[in-house]
Order: C-alpha cells, then sequence, then structure tokens
C-alpha cells in the first residue's frame, strides 16, 4: 500500500494531519500493531518536522520511507542510543528496575563532560520538551525521541 493512501485510511477526520490517536488506531487497523498511547505520541514527536503536534502527508511518508531501514542498521542505532542513555541515566530511587536521566543526572554527566554553566533549573528546561509522560525524567523511550529530533 503507497504512503499516501495508508495516509488517507489513517486520517479519519479528513484534516490533512494524524494526531498520536489516529496513529495509533490507524497502525493497529492495518499493521495489526498495539502501540500505547504514549509510544504513538513518541513515534509522533520524532516525525513531527514542523512541532505541530500532527504529521502531515509529508512527514508521514517520511516516517514510513525510515521504517524500511536496514534491521542491523537499527539495531546498532538501539545499541548506541542505550549506551548514550546509560552516561546521563540513574536509576530512580521509587524502583530500582527504572532508570531514568532526572535533571540531577543530566547536570552531572554534563559537568564531568566540561560544560559546568548548565544549572538543574537548565537541566530541567531541557529534559522538560521531551519529557511525554510529565514525571519530570527522560525514560529511554523519550531518550529516543529526543536524539531522533
Amino acid at each position: 500500500m503507497e504512503a499516501t493512501s495508508v495516509f488517507a485510511a489513517f486520517d479519519e477526520d479528513g484534516d490533512g494531519k494524524l494526531s498520536a490517536s489516529e496513529l495509533r488506531r490507524g497502525m493497529a487497523a492495518t499493521l495489526g500493531e498495539d502501540v500505547s498511547e504514549e509510544e504513538a505520541e513518541a513515534i509522533l514527536t520524532a516525525a513531527d518536522a514542523d512541532c505541530d503536534g500532527l504529521l502531515s502527508q509529508e512527514e508521514f511518508s517520511r516516517l514510513a520511507a525510515g521504517a524500511h531501514k536496514d534491521d542491523d542498521d537499527v539495531v546498532s542505532r538501539q545499541r548506541c542510543l542505550k549506551e548514550a542513555f546509560g552516561m546521563y541515566a540513574c536509576s530512580s530511587t521509587k524502583d530500582t528496575a527504572t532508570t531514568t536521566i532526572t535533571p540531577a543526572s543530566l547536570r552531572r554527566t554534563l559537568s564531568r563532560l566540561g560544560s559546568h554553566e548548565l544549572g538543574v533549573e537548565d537541566c530541567r528546561a531541557m529534559i522538560c520538551r521531551f519529557d511525554l509522560d510529565g514525571d519530570g525524567a527522560l525514560s529511554f523511550d523519550e531518550f529516543r525521541v529526543m536524539m531522533m529530533a
């Protein structure tokens, strides 16, 4: 199926833009992939070039084209992202199985890398833009979205 016709099928309200909900329902209907609202939002944010919170036909086409990249390349990029995430992340005090990037851990790592001028509030502002669930920290999925932006 061509990207244009897939886009039209996903665009339930016919406004020429896809919301995260439309993307989520479209993926479930056409690909059989159930993604969470947060995952759909992360996918949309990563592909939303004009930052309007919606996907245009062109943005959707680029996203669809990117889905066909070589699997080895995807695995390699995923491994590199996990290593980079590990440099900045710290274990949550609430749940030791959950690892996130907090403003403090971001500042600590940036200081080690030589950037001493940023304070915790600056780091909080950096995290805020990609903090899709509003918990004040970046999960790996949110970090991945940030790095793809």
